[in-house]
């Protein structure tokens, strides 16, 4: 017979307290500006409290001023207010890592940052990454190894394969699949993500 088991006590937890802890702290190879993005966490219980706060957003070079309650994650924003809707929603909570973008050239999961974190800082997302009609070399890499089939995680794999060779890690085909292990591809294409982010990196570093 199994034994009974006792009920566990769980610490009391503020939901905007666990908000911001987590906005802050969601790390691993995706990380963002860590002090920064922690002294903003918190500010967000007096801004949030499902209020309309005024926020403005430097996204791809512009500039988008919106009003916000203080709890909209970036990815929502981004989404539903500005009209990107490169990032992907995915998981929604962290673990696929389809809402990848570059918070000052550092890969984030914007669904783990408050768009008012945000705020003051530079946001680049995959619409950002074409210059003057020309494709980013990350992107021309995906077409030419064909490294999507469905496409759904092709936004967050690009800019997390763009911070990889920025940051470093794309020295050898392991090192790239240790630091790209946080984007998820259900379709398998991940010897073909690898093969463009080998391909990009001369050219980016060139």
């Amino acid at each position: 017979m199994q034994a009974d088991r006792q009920p566990v006590s769980l610490p009391d937890v503020k939901r905007r307290a666990f908000l911001g802890i987590t906005a802050a702290t969601a790390a691993f190879p995706l990380a963002g500006p860590g002090p920064a993005l922690a002294e903003k966490a918190e500010r967000t219980a007096s801004r949030g409290n499902g209020r309309l706060v005024p926020v403005t957003l430097r996204i791809n070079g512009q500039d988008h001023s919106l009003a916000l309650d203080g709890r909209t994650t970036l990815l929502d924003a981004l989404r539903e207010h500005v009209g990107l809707t490169g990032s992907k929603k995915g998981c929604d909570h962290g673990q696929c890592g389809a809402c990848t973008l570059l918070l000052d050239g550092r890969r984030v999961l914007s669904c783990f940052v408050l768009a008012v974190m945000a705020e003051g800082h530079e946001v680049t997302t995959i619409e950002g990454l074409a210059s003057d009609g020309a494709l980013h070399p990350m992107q021309q890499a995906f077409i030419d190894h064909d490294a999507f089939q469905c496409g759904y995680c092709t936004p967050g794999q690009i800019m997390s394969a763009v911070a990889c060779v920025e940051e470093g890690h794309a020295g050898s085909e392991a090192e790239i699949r240790e630091y790209m292990s946080g984007n998820l591809c259900r379709c398998a294409a991940y010897p073909n993500i690898v093969a463009a982010v080998l391909q990009a990196k001369p050219q980016m570093e060139g």
